[in-house]
This record gives structure tokens, C-alpha cells and sequence, in this order.
């Protein structure tokens, strides 16, 4: 009796043991279909279910991954020409497409493997963590295509948005000359106005950048011969009542588009040839950022960090002023206290504000990085989507971003064309032609390792005949008090021209630093 007993106990633990053998192995096969499916979509198809679905997966398979190749291949072996197909709309959407595709069949051809290893056969604890590990892969793989997708989407519109091309893609003289302007079109403005005016002179082989700053309220301003606007202004941008400044010249140009026959932008080109007429440049492209797009953008990227030497206040002029921004090194900011720290007035010069755009400016090209791109392209593409316009081409994206990541690697210099170098109501465009000249000779002879050359001459009649003389025939200045300024008469001697610290630096990071 104890022996059947015994025999019985010993069958009973054979048959356990087999069967947990036997639910090991279906667990191990069910298993190996789900990582031959992520490793070789088909590839479990073929093996135990249906091989004609596993061929065409395979081969699907096989396609992209030789495009994926090719692409790199080319990335390799021509850059530029693989950055001109990633930022080629229809060629966009095919890969949004394939994106979608790939993520699509991916998720059922797992779905599949997990049918082909038979889940009611395996044991009931092992049933409910396969499926489990099963639909979250689903979740994983379909998601990440679909992010993938979703992320070209906002490439492709970003594309089509923004990067509308017309700019002159032939170096200037070894340079690039890029003509920055921000715009605010606020509710008591009539129209938009660029108020920010920056040119950022960059090196066509090393990326050494020279940024030079007009003020907004700048008169006079000339107009190159081929200009339509010079034939309406021959001695310059003026008007009886002084309110033909600078920043007017792109209301005025897009009031009168006729000018600019078949010109998308009037106002951009207006502008672009004023900013040749006063600094001598050839401008190959322009690009106009609203205020609103600022804000947006700062915060996609995380906020930036600066060194604050003053005070700031949030509001002011037809607003109240709710609050401060604190002086103090390694402040971060988001994206409405950078709009205010680029953008107040009050308690301050428009010069003032002028450097804390560049020191903005700086900020966001040495703390942009790779990875901030990458992991919040969805919401910079969205921000970036808010600029107004630009002509920069799609062709020409691959070499100016070579050339911003030279010039994080080197100091930035910088000219502010405001007092007491240049008086804003009666400016001698011979001085500016000048200073330009010569911080960009001093900026190419840093490059074969020269030493600075000469300070700035002082301007000579003759400098002054090549540019658009002043109307009034009086060196003495129209333009009023601004905002709590001096007044901008213009004072006489050579001593009144010394720039002030930090209106002409070579490294602009001296003037964005805590002191």
C-alpha cells in the first residue's frame, strides 16, 4: 500500500516537473519569436507562421535599412547635399510616411509573434507577463516610430514656415553678413517695426563673428543707388517731423509694396538695403523674429542663464512696472523674463538695451546644444515657426550651422553705433563705414593670429561724401531725449568719441559678465 502510495507521489512530481519543463520551453519559444521580431521583423514569420507575411516584411525591412545607409553614406561623403534632402519637403513626408508605415507593421507583426507562440498553452502565471512584455513593446516600438514621424512632421513645417530662401548665397569679401532685426507689433503700434537692428558679420571659413548694433531711432539713414527707395530719398531717410528713423523704413516700405514689385517681404529688403547704406555691408540674408516667438523659444529650450550688472524692470512706458529683474551672475531666465531683460526701456537708454539684446544673443547661441535640439525639437520647431521671415534657403542650412558651432568656439566682438561714438539724430555714415571696416579687419587678423590692428581713424571729409550727406547741412542732432536718455546732441573734440566700455569690445562675453 505504501509503495502504491509512494509510486503515485512519484508520478504525480514527474508529470509536475514535465509540465513545468514543458511551460519553460513554450515561455522560452513564445520569447524567442518576440526578439526575433524586434531584431528581424518577418524573421518569426517565417519561422512558424506565415512565411509569404515574413518574406514581405523582410524585404520591407531590408529597404529601409538600405535607405538608412544610403543617407549615411551620403551624410559622409556629402554633407551638404544630405542636409538638402532632409530639408526637402516632399522628401519629408515619404519619410513621415515610411515612419508611419514601419511603425504600423512593426506592432502587428509582435501582435503576430505573440499569436504564434500559442498564449492559451502556456502556463497561466507565464500567459498574463508575455502579454504584458508584449504590449508594452507594442507600445514602445509603434510609439517611438510614431514620435519619429511627428518630429519630421514639425521639420517639414518648419521648413515650409520659415525658410522660404531669396538670399544671396555668395560670400561678401571671405564673409557671411546675416541682418538680425526683432520685431514688435504691439497692440498701440501700427504695423510691425524692428525694433532690434543687428548685423552679425560671420567668417565664411572660420565662423569669427562680428556684431554690429544700429539704434532704432537712427536718422538719415542712405539707401544704395539700386535701392527704389533712394530715388524717393536721395539724401537720405528723412522728414520735417524726424519720425523717418530707421525702424520706420520697414513700415514704410511695406505701406508702399508697389516699390517692390514680385518682393515678398518689402519691408525686410527696405530694411536690408537702409542697414547697407549705413554700414557699408552687403547683406545676404535677413531674418525677423517677432517678440512673441522670442518668449516661446526661450522657453522650448529650457530658459537661459546670464550675468544681470543692473536692475531691470518688467513693464514699464504704457505699462506698470509689477516687478523686477535682480542684478547677479548665472541668473536663469525664462522666456518672459528674457523678453523683458531684451526688451525694457524703463530706467534705461535704448543703448542699454541695445547690449542686453547681444548678451541675449550670446546666450542662446553658447547654450543651445545638440541635445537640448534633439530632445525638444517638437516645441523649438514650433517656437521657431513664430519668426516672421527670413530668405536664408534650405540649401544654405547646412553651412551656417557649421559655422555657428565655429563660432561658439570664439570670442564674439561687438560695435554699438550709439553715443558717443555715432549721435542717432545727425550720424556720420563715413565714421560707421569706417569702424565697420576696421573691426572687421582687426576680426580677420585674430584669424592669422595678428595682433589688433590700429584703433579706428578718426573720419575724414571724404569718408563723410561717400555716404548720404546729412540734409539739414548741420552736424547738430533733431532727435529728442529717448526714454530717460542724454540728450543725443552731438558735442565736439576728439575726446567726445571715445567709445564707451562695452560699446566696442572684442569679446562680447566681457560686456554679458557680472562685474
Amino acid at each position: 500500500m505504501s509503495t502504491s502510495i509512494a509510486n503515485s507521489h512519484a508520478a504525480l512530481s514527474s508529470a509536475a516537473g514535465t509540465r513545468r519543463r514543458s511551460d519553460r520551453v513554450k515561455l522560452r519559444r513564445g520569447l524567442t519569436f518576440v526578439a526575433m521580431t524586434l531584431v528581424l521583423p518577418g524573421s518569426a514569420q517565417i519561422a512558424a507562421g506565415n512565411p509569404r507575411l515574413g518574406r514581405v516584411a523582410l524585404r520591407i525591412w531590408g529597404a529601409v535599412w538600405a535607405g538608412v545607409l544610403l543617407v549615411a553614406l551620403l551624410a559622409l561623403g556629402w554633407r551638404s547635399a544630405a542636409v538638402s534632402l532632409l530639408t526637402f519637403g516632399p522628401a519629408l513626408r515619404v519619410v513621415q510616411a515610411v515612419l508611419i508605415g514601419v511603425g504600423i507593421g512593426w506592432a502587428v507583426l509582435l501582435v503576430d509573434s505573440w499569436r504564434i507562440a500559442r498564449p492559451p498553452e502556456l502556463a497561466r502565471g507565464h500567459r498574463l507577463g508575455f502579454a504584458i512584455l508584449n504590449a508594452a513593446l507594442v507600445f514602445l516600438v509603434a510609439g517611438g516610430l510614431f514620435a519619429s514621424a511627428s518630429m519630421i512632421s514639425s521639420q517639414r513645417d518648419l521648413m515650409a514656415a520659415v525658410f522660404a530662401g531669396g538670399g544671396d548665397t555668395s560670400s561678401k569679401n571671405g564673409r557671411f553678413n546675416v541682418l538680425l532685426m526683432g520685431g514688435d507689433a504691439g497692440k498701440n503700434r501700427s504695423g510691425l517695426r524692428p525694433d532690434s537692428i543687428m548685423i552679425a558679420s560671420i567668417d565664411a571659413d572660420t565662423g569669427r563673428t562680428v556684431l554690429f548694433s544700429l539704434p532704432r531711432n537712427m536718422e538719415d539713414v542712405p539707401f544704395p543707388d539700386y535701392s527704389p527707395l533712394h530715388r524717393k530719398f536721395p539724401k537720405g531717410f528723412s522728414c520735417p517731423d524726424g519720425s523717418c528713423m530707421l525702424n520706420a523704413v520697414y513700415t514704410y516700405a511695406t505701406q508702399n509694396a508697389a516699390l517692390y514689385p514680385g518682393v515678398r517681404n518689402p519691408g525686410a529688403q527696405a530694411t536690408k538695403e537702409a542697414v547697407e547704406g549705413a554700414t557699408g555691408l552687403e547683406i545676404n540674408y535677413w531674418t525677423l523674429i517677432d517678440l512673441k516667438g522670442f518668449r516661446t523659444l526661450v522657453d522650448a529650450v529650457g530658459g537661459i542663464t546670464v550675468d544681470i550688472n543692473k536692475r531691470v524692470p518688467i513693464g514699464g512706458g504704457s505699462t506698470k512696472i509689477s516687478g523686477y529683474i535682480e542684478a547677479g551672475k548665472d541668473v536663469k531666465l525664462d522666456g518672459r523674463h528674457a523678453l523683458w531683460f531684451a526688451r525694457s526701456r524703463s530706467d534705461s537708454s535704448d543703448y542699454e538695451r541695445m547690449a542686453r539684446q547681444k548678451c541675449v544673443m550670446s546666450a542662446m547661441l553658447n547654450q543651445l546644444d545638440p541635445v537640448t535640439v534633439l530632445t525638444k525639437f517638437n516645441e523649438i520647431a514650433a517656437a521657431s515657426k513664430e519668426i516672421v521671415a527670413t530668405d536664408i534657403p534650405t540649401s544654405t542650412i547646412d553651412s551656417l550651422m557649421q559655422l555657428a558651432l565655429k563660432a561658439k568656439e570664439l570670442p564674439i566682438s561687438s560695435v554699438s553705433f550709439v553715443p558717443p561714438l555715432v549721435y542717432p539724430g545727425s550720424p556720420e555714415f563715413g565714421r560707421i563705414h569706417a569702424t565697420v571696416r576696421a573691426k572687421i579687419d582687426a576680426a580677420e587678423a585674430a584669424d592669422r593670429g595678428e595682433k589688433p590692428a590700429k584703433p579706428v581713424r578718426k573720419a575724414e571729409p571724404s569718408d563723410q561724401t561717400t555716404a548720404a550727406p546729412d540734409p539739414t547741412g548741420t552736424s547738430s542732432s533733431k532727435q529728442p531725449p529717448v526714454n530717460g536718455s542724454t540728450s543725443t546732441t552731438e558735442p565736439t573734440g576728439a575726446a567726445s568719441r571715445t567709445p564707451k566700455p562695452g560699446q566696442d569690445t572684442e569679446d562680447l562675453a566681457e560686456v554679458c559678465s557680472a562685474r
